[in-house]
């Protein structure tokens, strides 16, 4: 566990999100109980006032809010820009240091081919990108922490891993794109590591600034689609490499999303493990 429990009060915006709610179950878990979980039917973070409340009540703010809409965002930048970039820049204004804020790989272009380092200059390729970015300034501007995940799969709500077995009781083939490389990580291990930090981060072992939290380790999405068929006793061979192309999306995504995690050394939080290591404790929560 990420260490004990604290007496800090702890604040959680998108509590009703995959992520949110990991982070509510990695804090009851270890003992924390002033802990306000804020769905977005509780605090609309886009407003001053909502947020100035809610923030003069918390120690510790974990944002997992966030407009996750890749493709949606490319017809609706200005209210994707609105959730990922001005609301966060209210969030962070307002919490400076104490606001952990969660972001992503889609702020660079992914034409990188070694693991990108946490100091790598935004280069986003699409609209959900330029907002991500965009909150990611306000929060190292406002000296707050800055984590960036990548390929992210839970127990709740939508995802890869979930998508892939559910298309596995229908089809008997499955075409899986081959050529974009990336870090398969399971948000329950990610909320660990946020709580993790924002406990170095009170303890003063943790500077502020970006930090990487995705799993060691990189695979494709057809890599992925393999392990979990084999995680679940199904045929591996029923999942076939295919290239990008053959699904256009209105959202350019990175070709390489795989992330360093250089900065973790000396804060007393380990970096996650392997990816592969990661399904395998995950895929329970998948199975009957």
């Amino acid at each position: 566990m990420p260490g004990p429990a604290t007496s800090a009060r702890w604040l959680i915006t998108g509590a009703g999100g995959m992520l949110g709610r990991d982070l509510r179950t990695v804090l009851a878990e270890s003992g924390e109980t002033a802990v306000v979980a804020a769905t977005r039917a509780d605090l609309d973070i886009t407003d001053p006032v909502e947020v100035r409340d809610a923030v003069a009540g918390a120690d510790i703010v974990l944002n997992a809010a966030a407009w996750t809409d890749v493709d949606g965002a490319e017809t609706d930048e200005q209210s994707a820009t609105a959730i990922n970039g001005h609301a966060v820049r209210l969030l962070a204004y307002t919490a400076g240091k104490r606001l952990i804020h969660v972001s992503t790989d889609y702020v660079f272009d992914g034409s990188a081919t070694t693991p990108i380092p946490e100091d790598t200059p935004h280069a986003p390729l699409s609209a959900y990108g330029r907002g991500k970015a965009a909150g990611e300034r306000a929060v190292l501007e406002s000296g707050g922490y800055v984590v960036r995940t990548a390929w992210l799969y839970g127990a709740h709500g939508p995802n890869f891993v979930r998508t892939m077995l559910t298309l596995a009781a229908t089809r008997d083939t499955l075409d899986v794109v081959d050529d974009q490389q990336g870090p398969p990580t399971w948000s329950y291990a990610l909320a660990r590591q946020l709580v993790a930090l924002a406990r170095a981060a009170a303890s003063g072992d943790a500077a502020p600034g970006a930090y990487h939290g995705t799993a060691a380790g990189s695979t494709t999405w057809f890599g992925l689609a393999r392990a979990v068929f084999e995680e679940a006793g199904l045929d591996p061979r029923r999942i076939r490499p295919t290239t990008s192309d053959r699904f256009p999306r209105p959202a350019r995504r990175p070709a390489y999303s795989v992330l360093s995690h250089g900065r973790w050394s000396g804060t007393g939080v380990d970096p996650l493990p392997h990816w592969r290591a990661q399904l395998t404790a995950a895929m329970p929560l998948f199975l009957p």
